[in-house]
């Protein structure tokens, strides 16, 4: 592949389109390797807000007219730690040298072959600033998304935990010291008392033993999580989880869509497409339903009648994906659910959060006056006694 002209940056004219090379889908050498180390878990792949700003601030360098040299070094001018400092120096030499942009980000081994391939067919296209624009809106979509969610579930949780802390205290310490003071008085407990002092002493007694046990089941789950077996059969519980499985599916079909539509809008070829997305997707069920639809594919099978032999697909996402392929508007009907799965997970989120917060408050209060009543009870029959 020929290296980028960094001349055609410094202006704003329009520049010809180029046809797409026949050899488009030819990788280097250990693409299935670098394939499958990009997209590993704990990869060392940039964080997605700095991807973000770097395509933004590139995309808008660019087409300002600025050649990519300079764009690179008034982006590295901004960056604070020195380890990205030498992460855009060492991709801008390598540009220089005559290594192609895209070619410059799979050498540094900190992007993914989602946004190498999409990077690629820009350079060929001469639309290389479009596919910029188009990866930071992803990032973007995709980190406001994830706030979103975070910060929906962040007080219902953070009121959790407070709460069964709370709970644990009083059971640790505050009904033992009661449990003593009873004992030295004798007598017969209330039933519910009993109950609270007993839970109370298995608690004391086998918390080491429990913390050992979560820390080895924790262990155990996380050395298996990789398998095709655990995957399969986690996912599977999940997705039949009531609200959260609906929800789960729901975020990840809307990074599937999204995907589609840019890697579509790249004039990247369907199948080469879905597998770079079957590569990306950490969701089982999506994953190996991408399998089959690519051989499906090969074999003269449409997309939305592979995609409907899957359950994970909504009936109307595939008949929206049925008008795309008849219109040849795949992008753009991608881009539509993906835009409704985004605002129906929001939407969900917030409902969510906000029917959790006063149903936790409401069992954990339950629970805590439960606590309360039963450490009082003895005390007052005690006093009735003395009367």
């Amino acid at each position: 592949m020929p290296s980028i002209d960094l001349s055609r940056y410094e202006t704003k004219k329009p520049q010809p389109q180029k046809k797409v090379s026949a050899t488009a889908d030819k990788e280097t050498g250990g693409l299935l390797a670098f394939l499958n180390k990009d997209i590993s878990f704990g990869s060392r792949e940039l964080p997605d807000r700095k991807k973000e700003a770097l395509y933004l601030e590139l995309s808008s360098l660019l087409q300002a007219g600025i050649n990519l040299k300079s764009s690179f070094e008034l982006i590295t001018a901004d960056l604070k730690k020195e380890k990205d400092k030498a992460l855009f120096a060492s991709i801008e030499q390598a540009v220089l040298g005559g290594t192609t942009f895209s070619q410059a980000l799979q050498q540094s081994g900190r992007f993914s072959m989602y946004e190498i391939y999409s990077l690629q067919i820009g350079e060929e296209t001469g639309k290389l600033i479009e596919v910029l624009q188009d990866l930071a809106k992803y990032y973007q979509n995709k980190i406001k998304q994830r706030r979103k969610i975070i910060s929906s579930l962040t007080y219902p949780c953070i009121v959790l935990s407070s709460s069964l802390a709370a709970v644990f205290f009083m059971l640790k310490f505050i009904v033992p010291m009661f449990g003593d003071v009873f004992k030295r008085f004798g007598g017969q407990l209330p039933w519910i008392t009993e109950k609270i002092i007993g839970i109370s002493q298995a608690l004391e007694n086998n918390f080491f033993n429990a913390f050992i046990l979560l820390v080895i089941t924790g262990g155990i789950l996380f050395s298996l999580r990789k398998t095709e077996k655990f995957r399969m059969w986690s996912t599977h519980i999940l997705l039949r989880l009531p609200i959260v499985g609906n929800l789960v599916q729901k975020i990840y079909l809307a990074r599937f869509c999204n995907a589609m539509r840019l890697l579509i809008n790249a004039r990247l070829p369907l199948l080469r497409a879905i597998a770079l997305i079957r590569q990306m997707i950490d969701f089982y069920p999506i994953e190996s339903s991408l399998k089959k639809v690519e051989d499906d594919i090969m074999n003269g099978r449409s997309l939305h009648q592979s995609l409907a032999a899957f359950n994970v697909y909504p009936a109307k996402m595939i008949q929206l994906v049925k008008v795309g392929e008849e219109t040849n508007q795949l992008d753009y009907f991608f881009a539509r659910i993906s835009d409704q799965y985004v605002e129906e997970v929001e939407y969900k989120t917030s409902s969510l959060s906000s029917a959790m917060e006063p149903l936790i408050i409401i069992f954990l209060g339950l629970i805590v006056g439960v606590i309360l009543i039963s450490m009082y009870l003895p005390l007052f029959q005690m006093s009735n006694s003395l009367q």
